[in-house]
């Protein structure tokens, strides 16, 4: 099913078999983002919910919907996520509550306090229930590059040429295991939600038990945060300074860039979305590329093998 293109009618048909929307006045808005699935706000006279409309096929991008419900029950019980309120994987719905406040852009991280709040909503996540699976970008990404590969779809330039450079993160990052713990693992601007008091997390499409620093160095690279943001941030999250987590969330985040660009990849040959995804996987290429080209991966490299 293809909830994209389903019909005001055809919306309100499926809703009428969830019981906490059915059989009451609603009014139903189009809520903005959502590049794998359809987001909308429902109001009734019983509350005000966000109905995640999602097309019940995404193998193709590995997203596990039963993996996202579970998911979002524990960033609830951990105090950061919405409420779960429904679920119907056969209609391709998950209904959770709306929370009242703004929905955050890249251009608030740069305001004061914004990035400590962040790392805060961070931690508690990461301190609530373990999630029912694991995340890791690496073997995702060869996931995607076997997708790619069997479907002949494009990818950018010089892509290729990098997995040299990305194996030696690899090995130096697997040299220095940490806990995993509850990741969003996609945390953009637009998945923080801010009602005056925390920020909220949202959108466990990616969720997984995963390294803290895949967290941090992923939202440095989608926010487009600097240096010295990146390191307020992780001095924020682990409450002291420290050049070895600084140096992971870095390679952390250059890796997450490298594998989101298959994502775009794939998303630019198979969504139905007008969208320029083509475009979107140039960008985190782009920016993959300007750091494993740096002068300072090698560094890095050392710095993440040094404990502090």
């Amino acid at each position: 099913m293809t909830t994209h293109s389903l019909t005001d009618e055809q919306l309100n048909m499926l809703f009428d078999e969830i019981p906490v929307l059915a059989g009451a006045p609603r009014r139903v808005e189009e809520l903005s983002g959502g590049l794998t699935n359809r987001n909308l706000k429902v109001s009734t006279p019983d509350g005000v919910f966000v109905v995640r409309c999602s097309d019940t096929n995404a193998e193709a991008l590995e997203i596990d919907r039963d993996i996202e419900f579970r998911n979002s029950v524990a960033a609830e019980e951990a105090g950061v996520g919405a409420p779960v309120l429904a679920y119907r994987p056969d209609l391709g719905i998950l209904v959770i509550g709306f929370i009242e406040g703004s929905t955050l852009s890249r251009s608030d991280f740069g305001k004061p306090g914004v990035i400590e709040r962040a790392a805060q909503s961070c931690r508690r996540l990461h301190e609530g229930p373990r999630f029912v699976n694991d995340f890791n970008m690496f073997e995702r990404q060869q996931g995607y590059w076997e997708t790619v590969r069997r479907n002949g779809f494009k990818i950018p330039p010089r892509y290729l040429e990098q997995a040299p450079k990305i194996e030696k993160i690899r090995v130096a990052l697997s040299a220095t295991p940490g806990p995993t713990v509850p990741c969003n693992n996609d945390l953009l601007a637009e998945n923080f939600v801010d009602d005056g008091d925390k920020l909220w997390l949202i959108d466990y499409e990616y969720s997984g038990n995963n390294d803290p620093c895949f967290e941090l160095g992923n939202l440095w690279c989608e926010c487009r945060l600097d240096l010295d943001q990146l390191e307020l941030l992780v001095t924020s999250y682990f409450g002291r300074p420290s050049a070895a987590k600084l140096a992971r969330a870095r390679l952390q985040g250059i890796v997450g860039q490298y594998g989101w660009t298959l994502w775009g990849a794939i998303q630019h040959a198979v969504s139905p979305l007008a969208f320029d995804f083509w475009e979107w996987s140039q960008e985190r290429m782009d920016i993959a590329l300007s750091h494993l080209n740096g002068p300072d991966l090698d560094r890095l490299i050392g710095d993440v093998l040094v404990s502090d």
